[in-house]
């Protein structure tokens, strides 16, 4: 029986961090540890690095995810391992997982089998408490909030208009919508509430795209809260908390040092949701990670429609990254459920259903190409694939023009993705006309066509009543001049998470727009997506299990 995720990472005999981190030359004395296997980089060496030439960018992205699996943490891991073995100075910059999912279905976000980052343990669950430094900045907003309207309401705050919701690192679906306040006036006003997951927060996506912790307070004060009576808007700035929530922050927005299993540096910093926000790490762990490598690997999450669309328009934009390829994960299992084949018979050899599934894949690779960037198609390979399938895929690939490379990263670690890396650094090394898809000075409404258009392969978008009115309101504030953060199911490049492959002839509903000013962007809502997951009927915490000796099962 092959060996579980957590049995291969509990094996690896890890390497003191202070090494890992020397072998991209950072100084022991630059590290702030948290005991032996992590660190977090200190903001005096943050600023000794800043002016040192950036290497060379390269995004993971994938199809539409499915119950099969596709593998872009694992893939990520995999490749920074391989180019490490090929002599070229890399590193990683990963997210951080959130606990919702941890405990819930998807699970971690650390790789799988031979690819892994460690300690896994500790980066699934509390990790160094940056996920709690959020929630805490987060809840500190909506409970000087209340109490200012409690203490007489200087400001004339509409409780019925409050935007800010509070938060909590878990999948809690009764918390979606409560009611606060309620019973005596000691309690405060009774309104209407609820809770984001915390990677949902404005403060999350914040702390991912600011430059620095001065960058950080600004974007906080800059957070809209709510409107006024005579419908002004309310800002962080005006409660006069963004010191507070920057002080809360200060070791938060250090990145997190750590190492894969072949002992090769990691930063593992942020961990935004790419269905709600935008789905990458840190701008300043992604910029420490270019200052000190040659390579840096990163990863945005879910299929290409979501995370690398909001890393190409929204994160290089800010941070004026110029990404010099891209890999695109798949599976063969992932493309069969594509293809019509049920989550049961996945094991059934079934090469038409294979090749009906690769037109996801050829709609992702079409969306990269519309960015001008160069890319490489990435195999994770399964022990269920046929020589056939394999064959047929490899068939598609080359027909179609299409660099490919079966990676067997899971079961090889660095060993299998040495094809893969040689052809990724051939890549980089191509001229490339990377563009955002829209220019900022567009409306809102051309925005989001755009990317539905040109990205999801829809017809065209409805924006509901609410949306319409919302539109009005942002274009007076001036606020139409920001990217947008599409909130859309994963599952599917329409808004319905039910309909799989690459469905032609739909259009997209646009329910709700949400300023996201700390951030920098207006989130747009479609179909049913919802920014508090719940949990599934059997939760992943029911496998769990920690014994005597505080040794963990369970944890995938």
């Amino acid at each position: 029986m092959a060996k579980s995720d957590l049995e291969i990472a509990q094996e690896c005999v890890m390497e003191p961090i202070e090494k890992v981190a020397a072998k991209v030359g950072i100084p022991e004395d630059q590290l702030e540890h948290y005991g032996k296997y992590k660190a977090k980089l200190s903001f005096d060496y943050l600023k000794q690095i800043e002016n040192n030439k950036m290497g060379k960018l390269i995004l993971v992205t994938a199809i539409n995810p499915t119950k099969a699996g596709e593998g872009k943490s694992t893939t990520t891991v995999g490749l920074g391992d391989a180019l490490n073995k090929l002599g070229k100075r890399t590193m990683m910059a990963l997210r951080e997982p959130s606990l919702g999912p941890v405990f819930g279905l998807k699970g971690g976000a650390t790789g799988g089998g031979y690819a892994q980052v460690v300690p896994m343990e500790d980066i699934n669950l509390h990790f160094t408490g940056d996920m709690h430094a959020i929630t805490c900045a987060n809840n500190l907003v909506s409970a000087i909030l209340d109490n200012h309207i409690y203490q007489g309401n200087e400001l004339n705050i509409n409780p019925e208009t409050i935007t800010f919701k509070r938060c909590l690192d878990m999948n809690d679906r009764t918390l979606r919508d409560i009611t606060i306040g309620q019973g005596a006036k000691v309690n405060g006003v009774e309104r209407k509430d609820g809770f984001n997951i915390t990677v949902a927060s404005e403060i999350m996506a914040s702390l991912c795209l600011a430059d620095d912790l001065m960058d950080l307070k600004k974007r906080f004060g800059n957070m809209l809260v709510a409107y006024t009576y005579d419908e002004k808007p309310v800002y962080v700035r005006d409660l006069k908390i963004e010191g507070a929530l920057a002080m809360v922050m200060k070791d938060a927005i250090l990145p997190n040092v750590v190492q894969t299993l072949e002992h090769n540096p990691v930063l593992i910093h942020g961990g935004p949701f790419a269905n709600i926000a935008h789905g990458c790490n840190s701008v300043i762990a992604t910029k420490a990670a270019l200052r000190l490598s040659d390579y840096t690997v990163t990863e945005a999450g879910f299929g290409a429609d979501l995370g690398a669309e909001k890393f190409l328009d929204i994160k290089c934009r800010y941070a004026n990254l110029h990404p010099n390829a891209v890999v695109i994960v798949a599976t063969i299992r992932a493309l069969k459920q594509h293809g019509g084949v049920s989550y049961e018979d996945l094991k059934e050899e079934n090469v038409e259903a294979l090749l009906k599934g690769c037109e996801n894949l050829a709609k992702h690779i079409d969306t990269v190409q519309q960015f001008g960037l160069p890319y490489v198609v990435a195999i994770n390979e399964f022990a269920t694939d046929t020589k056939a399938e394999v064959e047929a895929l490899e068939n598609w690939c080359t027909e179609h023009n299409h660099p490919m490379s079966l990676s067997q990263v899971w079961a090889k670690g660095g060993d299998g993705a040495i094809d893969l890396a040689q052809k990724v650094i051939a890549a980089c090394d191509q001229e490339n006309n990377f563009k955002p898809l829209y220019d900022l000075d567009q409306s809102i409404e051309e925005k989001i066509e755009t990317i539905a258009k040109k990205v999801y392969g829809a017809d065209g978008v409805d924006f509901t009543d609410e949306a319409k009115e919302q539109l009005e309101k942002f274009k007076a504030q001036g606020w139409d001049k920001l990217p947008v953060c599409m909130a859309k199911t994963q599952m599917s490049l329409t808004d319905d998470g039910k309909i799989m492959g690459r469905p032609t002839g739909f259009r997209i509903t646009v329910r709700e727009l949400r300023p996201s000013l700390g951030a920098g962007f207006i989130v747009a809502l479609t179909g049913k997506v919802l920014t508090m997951p719940g949990l599934p009927k059997v939760p992943s915490a029911l496998n769990m299990d920690i014994d005597e000796n505080g040794k963990i099962t369970g944890l995938f």
